[in-house]
């Protein structure tokens, strides 16, 4: 998925409805005796839960929504509405909203910065905990709904990853409702095997319908001033006007590394699931990674994860040999039709550290991999980088730092491991606020210009 906004036309209702597989997906199961929904920001609840909220309610249930942000932030360049008086119409909009669908519910309000749900995910993670916590249900009995963490929205991604740990703990089921997907995504962007649908009756889809009118922020323009633009289109609000609700399991918090069938599927569903062939973020971060290693000449290399070979070009141009280890067959694939003229290019499928391949090497790229892995298995893929680096060779490692809940570590957790190993050296480190990257070699490390007799 590419960047999107709101002003951007988006995928019509009638691509979904062409292709079917929302109607369907497996029933969702709903006998439950209480539901929250987390939303990150004031409608997000009425959009992607307003009919499982109203069906809960009306068979007797117990419903909380949990709304993280005020949505104060949803117009920036408003020059009408200051931040302070959107916060107040969006909590009054959304307290409408949520008592129309089920008059018993509790709104609970956390005023967490809209937009800064990560900078506050310690505050969020404690909040939810205290509402899971007063649950009146047995866990069994209680399911979480929060915006999927694949949605395309910072904010809804950590709610997301929020709910996952607070969930894990107590024991609760926990399911994510898209709602950007259906703006930038396509179906074959969804992970159909983790969807359940609710079909909706005609009453409770009226309901919805007139719970979602309340949003009156976000529907219609502010004003006629630029900035002041409704956020949610006509086009988009016609996926919610459908009569089925779509949810999606979210995997589970786990302690084993990633399956190889992990990245078939994502590559089954999208040819460059990541975009690393159209964003600039990964065009400038891998010129980054490049510029960092240490020598011209990088020898024999081995790049750990080489999914569809654009760094594997780049580093054949400065290397002998190049071997890329890859679990993903349609990513190994890709990677051998992009570097068939290439005679310095050995491609193998597997992954770290079950199919290392035999060293020794010069170079070793550990580019986006190491989260994948359970501690266990990155202990060992370290010793085998350890074992496979010749005495004057270089790691380059380099991760996202956001926490992914599909993930079994972060980044950063990644990088602390490498930092543990005592007989390397940090040579490079850049560190930004999305990913860091660092070049490692065996102590004592010389410098790029002492080895050129510059220092």
């Amino acid at each position: 998925m590419g960047a999107f906004t709101h002003l951007e036309r988006g995928t019509p209702e009638r691509v979904w409805q062409a292709d079917g597989r929302i109607r369907l997906a497996p029933s969702l199961d709903v006998d439950i005796d209480e539901l929250i929904v987390v939303a990150a920001h004031p409608d997000d609840e009425t959009m992607g839960a307003g009919g499982l909220i109203r069906r809960i309610h009306a068979t007797g249930g117990r419903v909380t929504v949990v709304v993280a942000t005020d949505g104060e932030a949803s117009h920036p360049n408003s020059v009408s509405h200051s931040r302070t008086v959107l916060r107040s119409i969006r909590r009054t909009e959304v307290t409408r909203a949520v008592h129309t669908l089920a008059p018993s519910a509790r709104v609970q309000f956390l005023a967490l910065p809209d937009g800064e749900l990560r900078e506050n995910q310690t505050a969020l993670d404690r909040t939810l905990e205290k509402v899971l916590s007063s649950a009146e249900a047995a866990p069994e009995r209680v399911l979480v709904v929060a915006p999927w963490s694949g949605d395309g929205h910072r904010d809804h991604r950590i709610a997301a990853e929020s709910v996952a740990r607070v969930t894990a703990h107590h024991g609760v089921h926990h399911l994510g409702y898209p709602i950007w997907l259906w703006h930038w995504g396509q179906p074959a962007d969804v992970p159909w095997e983790r969807a359940a649908s609710l079909a909706l009756t005609p009453g409770e889809s009226a309901i919805k319908a007139h719970a979602l009118r309340t949003h009156v922020s976000q529907l219609e323009p502010l004003s006629d001033a630029p900035g002041d633009e409704a956020i949610v289109s006509e086009t988009m609000q016609a996926h919610f006007a459908r009569d089925t609700e779509l949810f999606l399991h979210e995997a589970d918090t786990q302690d084993d590394s990633l399956p190889p069938d992990y990245f078939d599927s994502f590559y089954a569903r999208h040819d460059d699931p990541w975009g690393f062939e159209t964003r600039w973020y990964e065009e400038r971060k891998r010129a980054l990674l490049m510029a960092s290693l240490p020598t011209r000449a990088l020898g024999s290399v081995l790049e750990v994860g080489c999914s569809t070979g654009l760094i594997t070009v780049d580093l054949a141009a400065r290397a002998d040999r190049v071997v890329g280890l890859e679990p993903a067959a349609a990513a190994l694939e890709a990677t051998r039709t992009r570097t068939r003229a290439l005679r310095n290019v050995e491609l193998q499928r597997g992954g770290a550290p079950a199919h290392w391949p035999a060293g020794p090497f010069d170079t070793i790229v550990l580019s986006e991999v190491g989260y994948y892995l359970s501690p266990p298995d990155l202990e060992r893929t370290i010793a085998l980088i350890d074992d496979s680096l010749t005495e004057e060779g270089s790691l380059v490692a380099c991760h996202w730092r956001h926490p992914v809940a599909d993930y079994p570590q972060t980044g950063d957790q990644v990088h602390a491991a490498l930092r543990s190993v005592r007989t390397w050296e940090r040579l490079a480190l850049h560190e930004e606020e999305d990913f860091v990257l660092e070049v490692f070699g065996r102590h004592p490390v010389v410098s790029v210009a002492r080895r050129e007799g510059l220092a």
